[in-house]
């Protein structure tokens, strides 16, 4: 049967009204995009399903204005030296990453690859961040819905990949994340949902974010160098099941940044608040940590707090409060979902850090030292804690003395 020239009009009107720009600005952005080669890259308007391997270039002005899904089959690959500016303000700005997808994000010292906000008054909440789903357990089911991004994740134990790979994320700055979506669901500047061993994650930054710097939902992969500066929420975050190491882990809220939740951390661990017994558990382990706050007006909640099962081991950790700052717990394992172990070893405090709140079991001491930190250079004792020299060259950010404690 033919079509009359008025369906056919009307057709025409529909696709055009479903695929232009959201000009309001409201988060309901073409979402129908196919990017299936570089040819379908537009640089000024960067978003939709990505269906073929592509590359973002060193040296192009892209503007993310939506969602870009890489999707199952496919991989994203940055060159090193990418900027990639995200429309501010709204909540649909991000990069995912499904199961059985790859990105190749590898930066360089000399050049990094920066995700920051377009604002002209920039600020955390901005956009809302990247987030990777692989195919190892989590405790919460064997497939969830992640909270943001509407990415699967999880597997059962008959199909999960412990050493699947989701790419590399390498020499990686992200500023302005954490996009609030509603009450219950926000971003997290990095978000990895379940993601296995053979990923390979290293020297990663997070500035400015409204909720985690950075947070695993189950997963076994391994993570090498982790800079959260200014976060409103927890600086290093986990649960679900997650069983990898997080090596060089430095956090320090600045004196003037007083975005806040309700509870915000150094680390917040947990298993499951359903059932503290589920497996896999959350094991992970920390190696070299430093957690600093210089604000007189934002308590941090806890040092870190270990609950719902998890079972957490912690070498060489620095906590540290100066210019009148302060945590109200130093090492929290009590929760009425279920608490939580650490074991500990070199860790060492400074300033008005609280005491352990001890509800599950901690196993090792945490020493004062008066020479932990020097307020007059911004720096950490020699050895402890996380190193900062694998941040200073590059990230772009320097540890505010007390006496400056400025962006």
């Amino acid at each position: 049967m033919k079509k009359s020239i008025l369906s056919i009009l009307a057709i025409a009107a529909l696709t055009f009204t479903s695929c232009k720009k959201d000009d309001n600005n409201d988060g309901a952005s073409d979402k129908e995009a196919v990017i299936s080669s570089n040819a379908d890259i537009v640089a000024g308007d960067l978003h939709g399903t990505v269906e073929g391997n592509i590359t973002l270039t060193k040296g192009t002005d892209y503007l993310l204005t939506g969602a870009l899904l890489v999707k199952d089959g496919y991989t994203l690959t940055i060159e090193a030296g990418t900027t990639v500016k995200v429309d501010a303000g709204r909540t649909d700005t991000y990069v995912a990453v499904e199961q059985g997808a790859k990105i190749m994000a590898v930066g360089t010292k000399a050049e990094p690859i920066v995700f920051t906000s377009n604002s002209a008054t920039p600020a955390a909440g901005d956009w809302g961040g990247i987030v990777v789903a692989g195919k190892t357990q989590t405790n919460k089911g064997d497939s969830v819905q992640s909270e943001v991004a509407g990415l699967n994740y999880g597997k059962s134990a008959a199909e999960a990949v412990s050493d699947d790979n989701s790419g590399r994320l390498s020499y990686v700055i992200a500023e302005y994340t954490g996009a609030k979506i509603n009450g219950d669901a926000e971003f997290n500047g990095f978000s990895f949902y379940t993601v296995g061993s053979a990923t390979k994650l290293d020297h990663l930054v997070v500035k400015y974010g409204f909720d985690d710097g950075v947070e695993f939902f189950g997963g076994t992969v391994d993570l090498d160098g982790i800079l959260c500066v200014n976060i409103a929420d927890d600086m290093f975050d986990f649960t679900g099941g997650y069983t990898g190491t997080i090596t060089n882990a430095f956090g320090v809220r600045e004196a003037d940044f007083d975005t806040a939740s309700k509870d915000p951390r150094g680390i917040e661990g947990d298993s499951n608040e359903s059932d503290k017994d589920a497996t896999p558990r959350s094991t992970p382990t920390f190696n070299g940590v430093t957690i600093i706050n210089l604000n007189p007006n934002t308590e941090l909640k806890a040092g870190a707090e270990i609950r719902r099962g998890t079972e957490a081991t912690i070498d060489n950790i620095a906590f540290i409060a100066a210019n009148g700052a302060q945590f109200g717990n130093l090492i929290d394992t009590d929760d009425s979902s279920g608490n939580g172990s650490v074991t500990l070893t070199n860790a060492y405090k400074k300033g008005t850090v609280g005491d352990n709140k001890e509800g599950g079991t901690i196993t090792g001491s945490v020493e004062e030292d008066a020479n932990l930190f020097n307020e007059a250079t911004g720096t950490v004792k020699a050895n402890v804690g996380a190193d900062f020299s694998e941040f200073s060259t590059w990230s772009g950010y320097t540890v505010p003395t007390v006496a400056v404690a400025a962006k």
